[in-house]
């Protein structure tokens, strides 16, 4: 058992030693926690939230001198990811720390004047994967108005977009389409860190209470640059969902999830390749590949694959269609790609066309992650890039001018 721990210790201390970024929470400690002394801390986050030897925020803060760590806020999956996705988290109290736990994903998913009347600045320290549709920023953002209108400071502990902090495409959240997929108007890609994104949430007006002024503290990294994609910050990877299992996977999450919302083929949940495939029986995997790979896609080489998925869409079916590689982040249209494929599956399969084939009741979920409905209705005319490309990157320029003045890195 002495030897285990031994292993088990110096693999932690090596990620540590390599590691060329520091996390929002070692630079909080490095300041000795001092914007945290004499107040009552709440923290907002998950398993995510580690220093680079893999130790959690919540036991950093916990055993802080000075700290004095009131309460926790449990975002999706729970404070230490215990929860299924989709799966309510319901109150309860962290056994390892004894701090009470409020739910953030159950009954409410904005904080509510009980849960923060005993907390005077509230952390947020999770890892995002750089898009819109994923729940985290729409937590932080919510918590962001709660505490604007109960007078709480909030401070974000920032990280790395494993996207990259240069990436933006996608339109402007509609109004139609707000949700808590698609929270706020921003790009489905945003380009923003976490304690970025809040300083643009904050000042641009979008998550704040009407009059009121949020008292917003963003405790930034040390070491990191916009052109830094995640492995090379040398910082641990703790999987922030199930199906998000490494750096990659946040990647690769923007090019086969909106599509994913009709569950009509599998895009590799359920199997080994989560977000990398797009399968189905009726599909002829060498033929898609050659179309597909015929088409030069900057950034992107398509593969035949056959699988047989062991849940989700098409679990224990015999399936086949393409895997993608994105072979260069900055020139692929990672967000458009699934329309790519289903312009080619479209031409190919006249009677597999999705949107005429698929459960309607998921239009609703496919327009929310989308931002638009617009996206849907062009598309399905015709089933051409072509006739949402405009529409889908009409918004990218005027947001990235207006997000730069709150870059915090180069």
């Amino acid at each position: 058992m002495k030897k285990i721990l031994t292993v088990i210790m110096a693999a932690a201390l090596a990620l540590g030693a390599v590691a060329q970024v520091k996390p929002g929470i070692e630079v909080l400690r490095d300041m000795d926690f001092a914007p945290l002394k004499g107040k009552k801390v709440g923290l907002l986050t998950n398993p995510t939230g580690v220093d680079n030897n893999l130790k959690s925020t919540v036991d950093i803060l916990a055993e802080a001198p000075g700290v004095n760590l009131v309460a926790l806020y449990a975002p999706e999956h729970g404070v230490r990811g215990n929860i299924y996705a989709g799966d309510t988290v319901n109150n309860q109290v962290d056994p390892a720390t004894g701090v009470p736990v409020y739910s953030v994903y159950g009954k409410t998913r904005k904080p509510t004047p009980e849960m923060l009347k005993d907390v005077d600045v509230l952390i947020y320290d999770i890892q995002d994967n750089g898009c819109r549709s994923y729940t985290f920023i729409s937590s932080m953002g919510l918590a962001m108005e709660a505490c604007a209108e109960e007078g709480k400071e909030f401070m974000v502990l920032d990280r790395p977009n494993p996207v990259g902090a240069n990436k933006i495409e996608g339109c402007l959240t509609e109004d139609s389409c707000i949700s808590f997929v698609s929270q706020f108007p921003i790009p489905y890609l945003y380009a923003l860190t976490p304690g970025e994104l809040a300083k643009y949430l904050d000042g641009e007006g979008l998550a704040g209470a009407k009059g009121k002024k949020l008292d917003l503290t963003v405790i930034p990294m040390d070491g990191y640059t916009r052109d830094m994609d995640f492995r090379s910050t040398g910082m641990p990877w703790v999987l922030p969902s199930p199906h998000i299992p490494t750096p990659e996977s946040a990647i690769y999450y923007p090019v086969t999830g909106i599509l994913g919302e009709l569950y009509y083929m599998s895009i590799g949940v359920g199997y080994t390749e989560p977000f990398k495939l797009f399968c189905a029986k009726w599909i002829n995997a060498d033929k898609l590949a050659q179309r597909l790979n015929a088409r030069n896609l900057p950034g992107l080489i398509f593969r035949p694959i056959y699988v047989k998925p062991f849940y989700s869409t098409d679990k224990g079916e015999n399936i086949q269609g393409v895997e993608v590689y994105v072979t260069d982040v900055d020139k692929a249209p990672l967000s458009l790609t699934q329309f790519y494929v289903m312009e080619e599956l479209a031409d190919m399969y006249p009677d597999h066309k999705v949107f005429e084939n698929c459960d309607k009741k998921r239009f609703d979920m496919f327009d929310k992650v989308c931002g638009s409905k617009e996206i849907r209705r062009r598309f399905a005319k015709n089933y051409k890039v072509a006739d949402i490309e405009d529409y889908w990157n009409k918004d990218v320029d005027s947001f990235r001018k207006a997000s730069a003045k709150y870059h915090l890195y180069k």
